[in-house]
């Protein structure tokens, strides 16, 4: 069964994939990607936030990005399922989990990407191998989630997310901000005196209209406070199939 499901109905999937680039700034990269994953049913928080205070955060190396002269930050909650190693099958005890990333939007060398702030992750084991191999900034938070709902509580940072949801309709065309905000194919890493680039490919976002039922966010960050602020923009995804290559160092 995992043969069988591994070697038909996913290679046939990122084939597909891997022959459609025509909505990428950039041409997929070389070499064989790595890792396998789907960010699923993913719901997007979008806050406009003042540059000065956002600009403190961003490491040496990196220019925050900016939308018509405006900077954003993106709280995203979602549920990261069938992650794995290139040749591998998923173990889904590790490979499936809900995941928040509080997220910014930066630019180098001419490659448009995303910055994370922070990033909570549901179940122990997976936050600590997920840490251990990305080296990107996971956190264990309790989490938990229904058909349209999200409830995620980090004891420690006091980061908490209360939220219920109606989906609407899709959206058949999407703003240049739309594109702007979900559209990215890479993301940076700051971990000691080094500064990386992971590149990743997916098909183009689907993205729906979402009304919210209940609100409560509480997420503070340098100053920059969502403690029950209205997102500015709100999203909902289905979610994206993603292939990701290995991290490539930037010199700064």
């Amino acid at each position: 069964m995992i043969k069988n499901w591994f070697s038909g109905y996913r290679s046939a999937d990122l084939n597909a994939m891997l022959t459609e680039s025509s909505h990428r700034p950039w041409p997929i990269p070389a070499g064989k990607w790595q890792y396998y994953q789907e960010w699923n049913n993913v719901l997007f928080f979008h806050w406009k936030v003042p540059a000065e205070l956002l600009r403190p955060l961003i490491p040496a190396g990196l220019e925050l990005d900016l939308f018509e002269n405006e900077a954003w930050i993106s709280l995203v909650p979602f549920t990261m399922e069938k992650i794995s190693p290139a040749g591998l099958p998923p173990v889904a005890f590790i490979s499936d989990f809900h995941e928040i990333n509080l997220r910014t939007y930066v630019v180098t060398e001419g490659k448009p990407g995303v910055y994370f702030l922070n990033i909570e992750g549901q179940k122990h084991l997976s936050v600590w191998i997920a840490k251990l191999l990305s080296g990107l900034p996971y956190e264990k938070a309790r989490m938990q989630r229904g058909k349209n709902t999200y409830l995620s509580d980090h004891a420690v940072k006091g980061f908490k997310l209360d939220v219920e949801f109606e989906l609407k309709a899709f959206i058949s065309l999407k703003s240049k901000l739309d594109l702007w905000l979900s559209e990215r194919y890479c993301l940076y890493l700051n971990r000691g005196q080094k500064l990386y680039r992971y590149e990743i490919h997916h098909l183009e976002w689907q993205i729906a209209e979402m009304e919210l039922k209940k609100t409560k966010i509480n997420y503070a960050i340098n100053g920059l406070s969502f403690t029950d602020r209205t997102p500015d923009l709100i999203r909902y995804s289905p979610g994206v199939k993603v292939l990701a290559w290995g991290r490539q160092e930037i010199k700064r």
